[in-house]
């Protein structure tokens, strides 16, 4: 026989475990309940305790995880980089409001709660570059300050991006951006990281 889930238990465990993003096999673990369970239970209570933020992504309604923490899980592998790393760094000045991304996957845009998530496609060689940060208590994969600046300028060299004419790179390792530069083994790209530099 099966145990009753109570909604009302199931939000304060997930909250006191500090569950903010779950598939159903995590619920399911979480819990120990059968797949039909696990499914009817979140169905259940996608109006209530649970909200939707794709096909087999959830979270709590009352406790839902900053966009950093979402665009990781969102579409996987991923780390954030692009403008809304550069502009993490202070790289560049401007506030960036759609969470960009770099991914090994086929290049896509989500949008959850209003929020736009977009992943770029870059090959696997480069996937790379990337650390674990703290962001707001939640661990998150973001690109070293060089690879978000190489990654932005990549696209910038396909001609998929334009150049942000206020780029403040006083701070970042030039050797490093270099290196990561000939990673993706394109002589525009070099150019264009030697011309900003």
């Amino acid at each position: 026989m099966e145990r009753k889930l109570k909604p009302i238990s199931v939000q304060q465990y997930l909250q006191a475990k500090g569950v903010r993003l779950f598939s159903p096999s995590d619920f399911r673990r979480v819990f120990g309940v059968s797949l039909r369970a696990t499914q009817e239970f979140i169905k259940d209570h996608c109006d209530d305790i649970f909200l939707k933020i794709r096909n087999g992504l959830y979270t709590l309604r009352i406790d839902q995880p900053r966009d950093e923490t979402i665009a990781n899980r969102l579409y996987e592998p991923s780390y954030i980089s692009f403008e809304y790393a550069l502009s993490h760094y202070g790289i560049i000045p401007e506030s960036v409001y759609t969470i960009t991304s770099a991914t090994t996957r086929l290049t896509r845009e989500f949008v959850v709660s209003n929020k736009s998530f977009t992943y770029s496609h870059i090959k696997k060689q480069v996937y790379r570059g990337y650390k674990t940060e703290k962001i707001g208590g939640m661990t998150v994969l973001i690109a070293e300050p060089e690879k978000a600046l190489v990654d932005y300028l990549y696209f910038v060299s396909l001609k998929r991006k334009t150049l942000n004419e206020r780029l403040n790179v006083r701070g970042v390792k030039k050797k490093t951006v270099l290196e990561y530069a000939k990673l993706f083994g394109r002589k525009s790209l070099i150019k264009l990281v030697k011309e900003i530099l």
